[in-house]
């Protein structure tokens, strides 16, 4: 199971001796823990190795690092990393990354979902952590059903999708996770398809680097409930995989909402990246200005300045 979070670094006992006084960053053998125990050929495990990979490439060691998640297949996460974490309760996994972020700003918080957890029992946690601006990373890994219960519909589930919830075909009008995640305040929105593992990459490497919340929606294929979802975005079966413009301007709004917009398979790519104050940032400033009215004082002396006003 994942480890505490703590101040102390946690040295692997596997870590090869730096010859040159530098520590190494960690490979792939000391990343890994449990054997995942997705079904075979589900999207997820790509979205696995490719964090393995940009924890390598990174040379990110394992006190710098938490994997957070919620409830469902995708939420599995953190049992298959060796690094801090934490397999929460359904939905909530951003309520809690968000303390860890708020507390430990100096950690790379990821956070992983799928679409059941994140948009639907999780939804109102999904748009106040985005408006919020918390400074951490929400991997969406969207296969547009329920598969850990086997196969009921999701938020995301297309008009018309047969499942035991809906046998006659849903009826409800599925959300789109990236316009969402615009509308509502996130300040770095991208979309990817677990079927482009170096288009996956790139898009988890931007929204490391972004300071503030960065939100990636990633389709991820259940070939168990909902096999073929996103052929129509894999060219190898005979989709189309649409990138972003290179001439789109990320800072807009208007026209990164209108990019989402697009019929699916839509669009891939970043379509939304600006800076603001991230709510780390406000609270420590916060937190600053009312300690610097205690400087030099004692413990004691300001318990009495406490008191003095209650008086």
């Amino acid at each position: 199971m994942s480890q505490t979070l703590t101040e102390n670094p946690v040295v692997s006992i596997n870590a090869p001796k730096p010859a040159t006084g530098e520590r190494p960053g960690l490979t792939r053998k000391e990343i890994v823990a449990d054997h995942p125990t997705w079904c075979p050929g589900c999207g997820d495990f790509s979205v696995l190795a490719l964090y393995f990979k940009l924890i390598e490439k990174r040379k990110l060691w394992h006190e710098k690092i938490t994997s957070i998640s919620g409830i469902g297949c995708s939420s599995r996460f953190p049992y298959f990393v060796q690094a801090h974490g934490a397999h929460f309760i359904h939905g909530r996994a951003l309520p809690f990354a968000s303390g860890v972020s708020l507390a430990r700003p100096d950690l790379h918080v990821f956070a992983f979902s799928g679409d059941g957890d994140a948009f639907s029992i999780g939804g109102n946690h999904f748009t106040h952590t985005a408006r919020k601006n918390i400074k951490m990373t929400l991997v969406v890994m969207d296969n547009q059903v329920y598969g850990l219960t086997k196969k009921q519909t999701s938020p995301t589930s297309p008009l018309g999708f047969k499942s035991k919830t809906d046998i006659w075909g849903a009826v409800d009008y599925p959300i789109n996770p990236s316009k969402q995640a615009i509308a509502v305040g996130a300040t770095f929105v991208a979309r990817t398809t677990a079927s482009n593992p170096n288009h996956v990459l790139a898009m988890m490497e931007a929204a490391m680097d972004h300071d503030g919340f960065s939100f990636v929606h990633c389709l991820s294929e259940c070939v168990e409930f909902y096999e073929g979802a996103f052929d129509a975005a894999n060219p190898r079966k005979g989709g189309v995989f649409n990138e972003i413009p290179k001439s789109h301007d990320v800072t807009d709004e208007l026209a990164a909402y209108k990019l989402a917009s697009a019929e699916f398979p839509g669009n891939f790519g970043v379509f939304y990246n600006v800076s603001k104050p991230t709510k780390n940032a406000k609270e420590a400033e916060i937190n600053r200005s009312f300690q610097s009215k205690f400087t030099g004082l004692k413990d004691w002396q300001i318990l009495q300045k406490t008191f003095d006003r209650m008086e």
